[in-house]
């Protein structure tokens, strides 16, 4: 929801623009300390906070099918994520919003 709005979800969406602006000012002051700033964006993950927004099994399903990928991410896809953004692997990474959403924002 940083990248994009949706109805009746203001300041949802507000607090996720805020974490992307944040991330993206912030990084820039600190690599001389060796700190890198990046942010993960999560789409659907199968959480208790995705029940009560779905409401049910009906309404997850239609968001899953919404969904390029065509499911629900899982919590662990988020995780090795954030493991992989801490790693040497991703050194050169930084200012970066990485959207973890089986496509949902190449939509």
């Amino acid at each position: 929801m940083g990248s994009r709005g949706a109805p009746g979800a203001s300041l949802y969406v507000a607090s996720k623009h805020a974490v992307e602006g944040l991330t993206k000012a912030a990084a820039p002051k600190v690599p001389a300390a060796g700190v890198r700033v990046n942010a993960v964006a999560p789409g659907p993950i199968e959480t208790g906070m995705l029940d009560r927004f779905t409401g049910g099994a009906a309404r997850k399903a239609a968001l899953a099918a919404a969904v390029p990928a065509q499911r629900i991410g899982a919590p662990d896809e988020i995780a090795q994520t954030i493991l992989f953004l801490g790693s040497d692997k991703a050194s050169f990474l930084t200012g970066q919003i990485i959207g973890v959403n089986g496509g949902k924002t190449a939509l």
